[in-house]
């Protein structure tokens, strides 16, 4: 914990436009936080602020309009109620995560759980640029995780087994990318529009159409903004452990060789050679976890 002397340092501490207040954003993995922090969050608000609070896209509380001066006393009444402060600069900041599993019907993989492993390791870490991480369950991508310069989206590909299915088409009324359809009481796939939502999966009444096991494809290099970009297809694997290693990997080859002066995802191709680093991502992964 950094001492309060710090705390004007401190990246989720953010200058509002009159130069004299500030608003705070508070460190919230995955969008997660007790009711009790909460309501501590709203008395701060209350007794610092304007009696308000700001819900962020990167599923964040903020705190606005608390006077600079005040920032020292705020901030020791923060960390006595269990909250602390996030980071916006150059830094990793607070992991974004859908509901996953636990929650969604539509969800392939554990999105908190995994989400709140990389913050207990990597949040606030001092990155050459600022680096956020997102995950979605499933490519409905609830979270745009593909515009993120780290995105992880659960996947799970269909099975089909002709052998055994009726045809009724059930799979075929639940599937939103018309990747399958009734041809002659035989139900057809097109691989080429399957997006690996696993919808068609869970659809089957008969618990015919059966999937490879989940998997975890990682993006890099998305941003949002005023220019988005979807980020580049790195590599998928079919364990957590070998997602959390890729991403081990990732965040170790931006801080050793991405500069300062630019903004990360403008160095792809120059200081970052993306294709060099997939080849070494595939050596340090275990091959039996690789999805081709």
């Amino acid at each position: 914990m950094k001492s309060d002397s710090k705390i004007y340092e401190m990246g989720g501490v953010i200058t509002e436009a009159d130069g004299e207040h500030c608003t705070v954003r508070l460190r919230m993995p995955a969008g997660i936080a007790t009711a009790d922090q909460v309501i501590a969050a709203a008395e701060l608000a209350k007794k610092y602020g304007t009696n308000e609070l700001h819900f962020t896209t990167r599923q964040t509380l903020e705190i606005p309009h608390i006077p600079a001066d005040r920032l020292p006393s705020f901030y020791e009444d923060l960390v006595a109620t269990g909250n602390n402060v996030g980071a916006e600069r150059g830094e990793i900041v607070n992991i974004t995560a859908c509901p996953g599993t636990e929650r969604c019907k539509f969800a392939n993989i554990d999105a908190v759980g995994m989400a709140k492993k990389i913050d207990a390791k990597y949040f606030g870490k001092d990155m050459p640029g600022k680096v956020r991480i997102a995950i979605s369950a499933c490519p409905n991508a609830c979270t745009s995780e593909t515009l993120n310069e780290i995105g992880i989206t659960g996947i799970c590909t269909p099975v089909r087994q002709p052998g055994y299915c009726t045809g009724c088409g059930t799979c075929v009324q639940y599937c939103q990318e018309d990747a399958l359809s009734v041809r002659e009481g035989k139900i057809i796939m097109d691989d080429g529009s399957c997006v690996d939502c696993g919808t068609c999966v869970r659809s089957c009444i008969y618990g015919i159409l059966e999937s490879k096991p989940v998997s975890y494809r990682i993006t890099f290099g998305g941003r949002r903004g005023r220019h988005p970009k979807v980020g580049t297809h790195l590599i998928t694997v079919n364990t957590e452990e070998s997602a959390l290693q890729v991403i081990d990997l990732i965040v170790d080859w931006i801080y050793r060789y991405a500069r300062f002066d630019r903004p990360i995802i403008q160095q792809i191709g120059s200081d970052l050679d993306m294709e060099e680093f997939k080849t070494h991502l595939r050596k340090k992964i275990p091959t039996e976890t690789i999805v081709l």
